[in-house]
């Protein structure tokens, strides 16, 4: 259902890219505008070198220079090691970017990508068809910073030991308004099902931050002993809405692009996103569904394909510095699964150690689960059945 951007030659999206804060847009920005899948994907080189780290992940992931020219905690790694890395921000949404590599991964060539940016149930995925290096991580003597409730069952039971991944960031899917256009702001996933806003909802395109919101507003904890009927009923509710044309679209990352422009008035998005959306002008609310929530964890992991194992653990390794973590998520305001941050994101900025998105209450950690991990059955049916609802 995405509309894809024409193809436009590299070195042009090079250029635009690079001059995007010209225009009052961060590089990144400009990437979430222009849809990771088209124009991220040719941009991906923009810099990239055969002896650069090749970093796959999503936009609005890591921290940005206020001129949106670079990266400054990747910039001070590559002074501090030597070692030079490009980020590029090619991911969408899982689906397609795994169905745009898997043909090559299957074959042992290079995906292109060095390490990557997965969620919990796609590293499970890719450690059951053998496509992970293990980590080693006597070579990352700063892991030992991971936050305890990282490693509890729910979190590991996709990578028992985090013996192919660690923690790069936590997130939770939440309720997102444009406040002008929606003053009475909503509270419930069925909140978005309102007459008046027919046409103007969008749900981001990743199974489990769609339905597991879906599922508790249905009564059924996305945690639990669930089936076929429960997953079925809420797989019916989302097919229902975008037949009937109240949900318009069905997108990745590039779904605030349409929050942007007004297309969408009300989403089930990305915690971290909303407030990078209101960086350019504040016009957007968020809260957490009051039915219940769900929180996915996105992981570091390093391909079969790649050579750089040794270089993308020093990453890892870097990253998990309190001091490093705590500058990332004073930017990308998701939950850091790092120890000491807290403490490191006071010298930065002191009101963000009440900030909700980085650091959830206990309150809000009470009614918030994992998505319960997927049999490889229930991977390849239930996936079918979520890209049949949504038409892609």
């Amino acid at each position: 259902m995405n509309p894809r951007h024409p193809s436009v030659p590299t070195p042009v999206l090079r250029t635009l890219a690079d001059r995007a804060s010209d225009y009052g847009l961060s590089r990144r920005t400009f990437l979430g505008l222009l849809g990771a899948a088209g124009g991220a994907a040719a941009l991906g080189g923009c810099g990239a070198t055969s002896e650069a780290l090749r970093w796959g992940t999503y936009p609005y992931y890591l921290d940005q220079s206020d001129d949106g020219r670079s990266y400054p905690t990747l910039k001070e790694f590559t002074a501090e090691t030597g070692i030079a890395a490009d980020l590029l921000e090619d991911i969408e949404d899982l689906n397609s970017f795994y169905g745009k590599v898997k043909g090559r991964w299957a074959q042992n060539q290079d995906i292109g990508y060095d390490m990557v940016v997965f969620s919990d149930w796609l590293v499970a995925r890719c450690v059951r068809l053998e496509y992970l290096q293990p980590l080693d991580h006597a070579a990352m003597p700063n892991t030992e910073n991971l936050l305890p409730q990282f490693s509890t069952d729910a979190f590991q039971a996709f990578d028992p030991g985090h013996r192919y991944s660690m923690p790069w960031q936590g997130g939770m899917p939440v309720l997102a308004w444009n406040r002008k256009e929606l003053p009475q702001g909503l509270r419930s996933v069925s909140d978005l099902w309102a007459p008046e806003l027919k046409g103007k909802v969008e749900v981001v395109a990743e199974l489990r931050e769609t339905l597991g919101p879906l599922m508790w507003s249905l009564g059924t904890d996305p945690s639990g002993s669930w089936g076929d009927d429960e997953f079925g009923n809420a797989v019916d509710l989302l097919a229902k809405q975008v037949s009937d044309g109240q949900i318009r679209d069905v997108r990745g990352s590039s779904y605030t692009e349409d929050l942007a422009n007004g297309d969408a008035i009300a989403v089930i998005g990305y915690s971290g996103d909303i407030p990078q959306l209101n960086v350019a002008e504040d016009r957007f609310d968020w809260a957490f569904p009051e039915d219940g929530g769900t929180i996915w964890v996105d992981n570091l992991v390093v391909p079969t394909t790649s050579d750089r194992l040794e270089e993308a653990q020093k990453l890892t390794d870097y990253y998990y510095d309190p001091v490093v973590a705590a500058a990332v998520a004073a930017y990308v305001q998701y939950v850091s699964p790092v120890d000491g941050v807290r403490e490191e994101i006071a010298k930065i900025d002191p009101t963000l150690v009440d900030n909700q998105l980085i650091f959830p209450s206990e309150e809000t950690m009470a009614k918030t689960v994992v998505f319960r991990p997927l049999t490889p059955d229930e991977d390849e049916k239930y996936s079918a059945m979520f890209l049949e609802a949504t038409g892609r």
